[in-house]
């Protein structure tokens, strides 16, 4: 099981964010997320936003650390892309 992180670069609630993928599937992310406390409104059509603090944690736990441009990619590759406005499945 590989899950990904991308560096918290992304403004959000007074924050900065990461996001959190899966290249394989939703059920691993999720699984992923649930081992670290992660609760599930973190999650967002096809990724969990990681608040800045919890980044070195959620690295310690297994996450890659990629760039942004590569989690999206990694996300196209694996056909789990949810681009806003696309109905979930």
């Amino acid at each position: 099981m590989t899950v990904y992180i991308d560096p918290p670069t992304w403004p959000g609630h007074g924050r900065m964010w990461s996001h959190l993928v899966s290249d394989a599937s939703f059920d691993e992310l999720h699984a992923f997320a649930e081992r670290l406390g992660v609760p599930r409104r973190a999650f967002e059509r096809d990724h969990y936003d990681i608040p800045s603090h919890r980044y070195a944690e959620v690295v310690a736990a297994g996450a890659v650390e990629v760039s942004s441009r590569e989690v999206v990619r990694l996300l196209h590759g694996a056909g789990l892309r949810r681009p806003k406005g696309r109905a979930e499945s």
